[in-house]
């Protein structure tokens, strides 16, 4: 949709309503008298134009691929690489990418490969863990494992040296010299549909569930140039300027028939082909009088995010709740804020969760029933006070518990000589005394 059009030109407003959508090809410009074209209208809360002014900067949603898969089913993902003999690191790397791809991981995070050894192994056993830690790591050599994946990420912080005083380092170190190595997905497996955040508001039973903080997908077009040429002779040399602006590579085209204006034309470009494109398009006097600038929203990604809404199938008490997260956790212990005015007999109907430390994805989220690792003192004064009960179950239980379902997901999509165990050593810091 364009919104914040108050300057478009009427020869913008002719060329909006008439292109043609062939979004993604390339047309010659023998193509464009064709009488199949196809006209694509304008929605009709667009602005009339009061001015004439040459640029115009607007909004719209690109739509590229979006991540398709999910962690629903062990075997439900779409185009998985089905591996038979001794597995590289790289072909496991692969099946991690499929199950949750890092795209997803928000941008602060840091995912993927951390420690990649210098000589190249089969994987032979991969051991999953919530936090690599001293105890974590000697389990990983006394079992002689190839792969670390830990949940946390152990490299987190930029750093300018390796040295033995500070811990994680030290822990990548050891992991360089055993040959071991250090993958982390963190955010990416809390965002992929059917990942922590889902198996986490699961513990309550079923219900519609939505995303809080949706993920977006990424796409390599930015921005979209709209502008009039007088010929095809003339499209065809500001084509060739633009695809030289893009590194080579051809833009993505959309033409309209030709009018008494001449013919209208939309290409998509990169943020890093905008300028120069606007320079090249600056040169030909009918593309710089009616050239327009549209910025490219990025498309929602459905089931894919932060956070999880789920409205219960079936309320429950909040004793009832407890007692089905403590079972689903595995823990004997939570901590419980009650809501004001509430009591441990009060309904809960809906319930808003985030794995780890979840106050910046459900501040603001209105629910009878907060769930999450850790929240500062006063985010759950803050949730008190407006009725919202809060259960706290430490950063790393809300989380740990998923390793055991990953690990069979995991594990039909490796080969049988590929061992895949969760971590024994792995707890969270902090219990119950």
């Amino acid at each position: 949709m364009l919104t914040g059009c108050r300057n478009l030109p009427w020869t913008i407003l002719s060329l909006t309503c008439r292109r043609v959508c062939t979004r993604g090809s390339s047309i010659s410009p023998s193509a464009l008298c064709s009488p199949a074209s196809t006209v694509s209208h304008i929605p009709p809360s667009l602005p009339s134009p009061t001015h004439s002014h040459s640029f115009l900067t607007s909004r719209q949603t690109s739509v590229p691929p979006h991540p398709s898969v999910h962690f629903s089913s062990a075997r439900s993902l779409s185009h998985s690489t089905q591996f038979w003999g001794p597995m590289e690191l790289k072909e496991v790397l692969q099946v991690l990418e499929q199950l949750a791809p890092l795209s997803l991981a928000e941008s602060w995070d840091n995912v993927g490969l951390l420690v990649e050894p210098s000589k190249s192994r089969p994987v032979k056993s991969i051991l999953l863990t919530n936090d690599l830690t001293d105890a974590v790591m000697q389990e990983a050599e006394t079992m002689s494992c190839d792969l670390i994946i830990s949940y946390h990420p152990p490299l987190f912080r930029p750093i300018k040296r390796l040295v033995q005083k500070d811990w994680k380092q030290r822990l990548a170190i050891q992991a360089v010299e055993a040959g071991i190595a250090i993958f982390s997905p963190h955010t990416s497996w809390d965002s992929v549909k059917g990942g922590v955040n889902d198996w986490l508001v699961g513990g309550l039973g079923s219900g519609q569930v939505s995303v809080l903080s949706q993920a977006l997908g990424g796409a390599s077009h930015c921005h979209k140039l709209e502008f009039t040429v007088r010929s095809a002779e003339e499209l065809t040399a500001v084509m060739e300027e633009l695809k030289a602006c893009d590194g080579g590579t051809t833009p993505q085209l959309s033409v309209s028939r030709p009018d008494n204006s001449g013919i209208h034309v939309s290409v998509t470009c990169s943020d890093s082909a905008l300028t120069p494109s606007v320079h090249a398009l600056l040169r030909h006097t009918t593309p710089s009088q009616s050239l327009s600038i549209l910025k490219l929203e990025k498309p929602p990604l459905p089931g894919h995010g932060q956070g999880r809404l789920s409205v219960l199938d079936q309320p429950v008490t909040v004793a009832t709740a407890i007692q089905k997260m403590k079972s689903h956790l595995g823990l004997s212990h939570l901590r419980l804020a009650l809501g004001w005015g509430q009591t441990l007999e009060s309904p809960v109907r809906t319930a808003a969760v985030c794995a780890g430390s979840g106050a910046s994805v459900l501040t603001g989220v209105k629910a009878d029933l907060y769930i999450t690792g850790e929240m500062s003192h006063h985010e759950v004064l803050d949730a008190v006070s407006k009725g919202t009960t809060v259960l706290l179950s430490d950063h790393s239980n809300s989380e740990r518990g998923f390793l055991a379902v990953f690990r069979e997901r995991l594990a039909v999509r490796v080969p049988d000589s590929v061992t895949v165990v969760v971590s024994k050593a792995d707890r969270d810091p902090l219990e119950v005394v």
